[in-house]
């Protein structure tokens, strides 16, 4: 499962106390796509956010409102696109990761979601704030594909279950790393093919191990 701003861990709509009228999920939804609109066609150096704000037909104070600065506006952004993968129950542990790996890829493909995630990947390199925000708003969030992958199998008996709760975490850790890792780096570093032949040699180096290359 590469001008820095300084970003906080959330943003200001959410913060606790804030008074005023509740949210527009309409205007939401207009904004983070008017974000990644203008990413694809201005780049990370050129956006702004009275660009995005004309875009989305919104006044620049109803984005100050709801973010603080670009960093934490494009991360939501790209974040909203990540919360749509699924895992569907495709009735066995090989099958539901060959799945998860090509929905992955799919996602990447998008000229919305590969431009936003490299921009703030690579302003993150120097902004430890963007970092965490990056984290908790897509990493931390996706690890629950992993979690639910691995429940079910569980249940199914391709799986052991785990008695050690920390140790459950450390795994989900390290799978989610391992899948996303492969995944963002053929994708978007190689810039190959995530095909069909490719998530099955994947799911296979994943589940068996070496050795199941051989065959």
């Amino acid at each position: 499962m590469v001008a820095v701003m300084c970003s906080h861990t959330r943003p200001k709509s959410a913060r606790t106390g804030r008074t005023g009228r509740p949210r527009s999920v309409e205007a939401d939804a207009a904004i983070l796509e008017a974000t990644r609109a203008a990413l694809v066609e201005l780049g990370w150096s050129k956006l702004t956010m009275g660009d995005v704000a004309t875009r989305a037909g919104v006044a620049k104070t109803t984005l100050y409102r709801r973010w603080t600065n670009k960093n934490e506006l494009v991360v939501d952004a790209v974040a909203v696109l990540f919360d749509e993968l699924e895992l569907p129950d495709r009735g066995s542990l090989v099958a539901d990761v060959e799945g998860v790996v090509l929905q992955f890829a799919a996602l990447l493909a998008r000229p919305e979601a590969r431009t936003a995630l490299m921009a703030v990947v690579a302003e993150s390199t120097c902004d430890d704030a963007l970092r965490v925000r990056i984290r908790s708003a897509i990493v931390d969030r996706q690890k629950r594909l992993v979690v639910q992958g691995r429940e079910r199998a569980q249940a199914r008996g391709e799986l052991p279950y785990e008695e050690d709760p920390g140790a459950a975490a450390r795994n989900t850790d390290l799978i989610f790393d391992v899948v996303a890792g492969a995944v963002v780096h053929r994708a978007l570093v190689s810039a190959e093919p995530v095909d069909d032949e490719w998530a099955r040699r994947f799911t296979l180096l994943l589940v068996s191990g070496i050795g199941s290359l051989q065959n």
